[in-house]
């Protein structure tokens, strides 16, 4: 008789991403859970990479209040704080969201921002179940703070004049929420879950209504999402690496979230790096205390073991090629070749190496570049090259042989610019955009291209033979030929040198080798001016004279671009010029400049 052996299966943490426009206050409220100060130590106030936070249940519990959390068999909240919702994609797990729940922080003040929409728009794509946190209330005219309370506490204390402030901007939250699909109301007012998305009123800042939030993640986590927080306790472990840093006494080590299985001391791990596939065995496993963060937790705990999930740091050989944003597998010899075939097409799908023309972008990051290459491609730019590195010479002197403009730019998040770059760069046009922050980078880019686009534009506009005509004075023959030079005045338009000049009757009579007015030698004569003008090739008294009208003879691809694309920038007497040179042309040949 075989014996199967059935693995033991538990309830592990879920994992809570929490997403919403920059500065609506993601990174303060994990503050307030975890009585740190992360948000001030982030670049321009914005995370941008991606740290992990636990609560245990036993810290819900206090925070919630006695016997009101006393019922969860969960063992705790593991936060991941994003820099947006870029991490959200780039966290996966099987395909999907590596979340399990998600909190949408809106600032109740300013309501939906771009980037809101974009969070939301990502949680209906990935069917993630969420709350949406209506951020600052203590910043409503009036309110009076009671720092931690529970929101319906804080709430029955205020005056009715706040509490209609705060009822009309949450109307326009929940109808916000209707316009995108989604049924809401205020968490206190639901009876189903399932039907609608929760809404809770709170401050990070006070602590307001922050008990309210856990105890409803936490609620909906334990009764909807059992099936998927199940896991093997014995499986091999499976996660996502945050990032790789030098600590002391450990060399190289990553920090990563363990979203399924178990990870041990001496287990073999395969993780992804820009030369393929490392694989490698765990010389050490440190675990940061509870409501610490893996990337300001200077003391950690060494563990023989941890089971999912959890936010981690493992110490091993030869990772120093490791890339943040890959997967990490525990591998053995049956699995071991499916896992690394499974991180090379990861890996690859993100890097991009072509002979088009495009962009250059560089990350420090698999994430990040996630992130840079889908802003990118949202907007249509084409990308010729996107790694994670610094900036080199190779990709200056790269970039600035491409023909296209919009194109010579590198975008270079969070890497450096090395020494012979910057030499180069000094030698070149091309532009480079540098930030660690993202979507200040997409910004900065976006108005360089329009910047350039109105500069293209105007150059071409400068470039195109504009319309021109004049009459030829009588009594001002000044010299009848080699050149051949005569008083003119100007019927409209504009008069330059160096064009060539037609009469009436579409005959080719010269090229205007010289203006001047009083004398004095001028580049060009305007609509009414009286000049005198040096017209090479014709004999007055034989190819032209008193009298004569004369146009300036514009090239037919000029024309097309005159009538179809800026005849509405086109003074009156530049259009009615350029009318009559249309009439002259068009007489024998209808369809000339269509």
């Amino acid at each position: 008789m075989k014996v199967v052996t059935v693995a033991k299966t538990e309830l592990r943490t879920p994992i809570v991403c929490i997403l919403g426009h920059v500065d609506h206050g993601k990174t303060t409220l994990l503050d307030k859970i975890r009585g740190t100060t992360i948000a001030e130590r982030e670049a321009g106030l914005i995370t941008q990479h991606i740290g992990a936070t636990e609560v245990p249940i036993e810290i819900i519990q206090k925070t919630c209040g006695d016997g009101a959390a006393k019922n969860f068999v969960l063992p705790g909240l593991l936060f991941i704080d994003t820099p947006g919702h870029q991490a959200f994609t780039t966290l996966r797990s099987r395909g999907g969201a590596l979340a399990d729940i998600a909190i949408l922080i809106v600032d109740i003040n300013e309501g939906f921002q771009p980037q809101t929409v974009e969070s939301l728009n990502i949680l209906k794509q990935y069917k993630t179940p969420f709350i949406v946190a209506a951020n600052k209330i203590d910043r409503l005219h009036g309110w009076n703070s009671i720092d931690n309370a529970p929101f319906m506490q804080t709430y029955k204390k205020q005056s009715e004049n706040v509490k209609q402030q705060l009822n009309e901007k949450m109307y326009e939250l929940i109808g916000r929420l209707y316009e995108h699909g989604f049924s809401a109301e205020r968490y206190d007012r639901i009876k189903d879950f399932k039907r609608n998305i929760a809404v809770v009123p709170l401050s990070a800042k006070t602590g307001e209504g922050v008990p309210d939030l856990l105890m409803i993640l936490m609620g909906l986590s334990q009764r909807f999402l059992e099936q998927k927080l199940s896991y093997s306790t014995t499986g091999k472990g499976v996660g996502t690496i945050l990032e790789i840093k030098e600590e002391q006494g450990l060399g190289t080590t990553l920090d990563m979230i363990l979203y399924d299985g178990q990870i041990k001391v001496g287990d073999m791990i395969a993780i992804g790096s820009l030369n393929g596939v490392i694989t490698t065995k765990i010389r050490a496993l440190l675990k940061p205390g509870p409501l610490s963060e893996i990337r300001s937790e200077e003391k950690f705990k060494h563990v023989k073991k941890i089971t999912a999930a959890a936010g981690i740091k493992i110490a091993a050989p030869n990772i120093e090629r490791a890339l943040a944003g890959t997967p990490l597998h525990v591998i053995d010899t049956a699995n071991k070749e499916e896992v690394i075939s499974q991180i090379q097409k990861e890996i690859q799908n993100v890097l991009i190496e072509t002979d088009t023309t495009g962009v250059i972008i560089k990350a420090d990051t698999l994430g990040s570049l996630e992130a840079l290459v889908g802003e990118l491609n949202k907007e249509n730019i084409p990308i010729r090259k996107a790694n994670i590195a610094d900036v080199t010479r190779r990709d200056v002197i790269e970039v600035a042989a491409l023909k296209e403009p919009l194109h010579r730019a590198i975008i270079a998040f969070n890497v450096r610019i090395l020494p012979d770059a910057k030499e180069e760069l000094e030698h070149s046009d091309i532009k480079i955009f540098e930030s660690d922050v993202i979507y200040r980078l997409i910004e900065d880019y976006d108005s360089w291209v329009e910047e350039q686009k109105n500069l293209m534009d105007k150059k071409q506009v400068e470039a195109i033979i504009k319309p021109g005509r004049f009459k030829i004075l009588p009594h001002c023959i000044f010299r009848q030929s080699k050149p051949a030079v005569v008083g003119i005045h100007v019927l409209g338009g504009v008069i330059k040198t160096k064009l060539n000049l037609i009469k009436e009757d579409d005959t080719f009579v010269g090229s205007i080798k010289g203006l001047q007015n009083n004398g004095e030698n001028i580049s060009e004569a305007r609509y009414n001016d009286e000049v005198a003008i040096a017209i090479d090739r014709p004999v007055v008294g034989r190819h032209i004279n008193e009298n004569d009208i004369l146009y300036i003879d514009i090239p037919e691809h000029h024309s097309k671009i005159l009538e179809f694309d800026i005849k509405q920038t086109l003074s009156p007497d530049e259009l009615e010029t350029f009318t009559s040179f249309l009439d002259i042309k068009r007489k024998n040949k209808p369809f000339w400049g269509k």
